[in-house]
This record gives C-alpha cells, structure tokens and sequence, in this order.
C-alpha cells in the first residue's frame, strides 16, 4: 500500500469526525460560536497537557531498564505490581487520553497485563486531587468509601479483561507497543 493510502486509512475516523463536525456548524448556525468555542478550548487543554506526558514518558523509557520495570511490575512482581501500577496511576495528572501513552511504555518495558490495567483503572478514577477535593466538599466517609470501591472494581475489572482476552490479542497488543518510537 502507498503512504499516501495507508495515511488516509490511518486517519478515516479523523477526516469523518471533522467532516461531521463541519455539517454541524452548517446545519446548526446557531450553535457555531459555542461549538468552535469549546474546539479551541480543548485543543489548548490537550496542548498544555501532552508536552509534559511525553516528558516524563521519555524520561521513563531513558531512566527505568527493562529489567527494574519486569521486577516490579512484571509478571513475576506479586504483590508490589498492581500496588506500584495504582500509585503511579493515582498520582498521574492530566487527562484519561494522557494513560495511554504512558501504558504502552510500560507495555514496552515487560509490565505485566494486569498490571497496566490497574494503572488505566486508577488513573481514570482514583486521582489523588479529586479524593481530596471530595474529602473537603463530601466528607471523609464518602470520599474513602468512593476510594474503596474503586479499588476493588478496578481490580475486578483488571482481572475479568485479562481472563476474557484471548492471549494472541494481548500478545498484538504487547507487539504493537514495541513498534511505537
């Protein structure tokens, strides 16, 4: 396939969902302020969020060798694994879309299936800032009962995805992340 081929087919979805969105603002003039209004205030949030993920994501590729990150969130890691993968999660700043970048690294670097889960999981939903927000405006008991729970379902979660993934799926996924540059 050309690179010209290959490039549009990469980034269909892109061209359609820019596509859809100009029918939008053609079909619905009313809304065309607020709409290219909330564009550019996402694309400045993504723009000051991604230049310090990938940062820290080439800090974590040069710094952590493969060897430390499949001692301690490998296969073999036992319990230190997932408990490494919820704190680096937890303490994680900026957006969901921000984890996956920082997974396939881990992907990259022998972390162990189960374990970059985790990490996803409790980025997406045990955030540091936010349990203390909640503990200020919701009270202690919630904002730790909210805390629990989470943990709980992130691990049930981690481990149903893993048992129901066929094993050749995630060894593409395993693959694909090597080729990542």
């Amino acid at each position: 396939m050309n690179k010209k081929a290959s490039f549009l087919k990469r980034y269909a979805l892109v061209f359609v969902a820019a596509l859809a969105f100009a029918l939008f603002l053609l079909v619905f003039p009313a809304w065309r302020g607020k709409a290219l209004d909330s564009v550019v205030f996402q694309a400045k949030t993504m723009f000051l969020v991604i230049p310090p993920i990938f940062i820290l994501l080439g800090l974590l590729d040069v710094w952590v060798p493969r060897e430390k990150m499949i001692r301690y969130m490998g296969q073999g890691a036992g319990v230190k694994g997932p408990i490494l993968a919820f704190l680096l999660g937890s303490f994680a700043a900026g957006p969901l879309y921000g984890a996956f970048p920082f997974a396939a690294v881990l992907m990259k670097k022998g972390a162990s299936f189960t374990n970059i889960l985790i990490f996803i999981g409790a980025w997406s939903t045990t955030k540091i800032p936010m349990l203390l927000f909640e503990m200020a405006a919701l009270g202690k008991r919630f904002a730790l009962s909210r805390l629990v729970i989470d943990i709980v379902g992130i691990v049930i979660i981690a481990w149903a995805i893993k048992l129901s993934l066929p094993k050749k799926e995630v060894e593409r996924l395993y693959a694909q992340a090597e080729q990542i540059d």
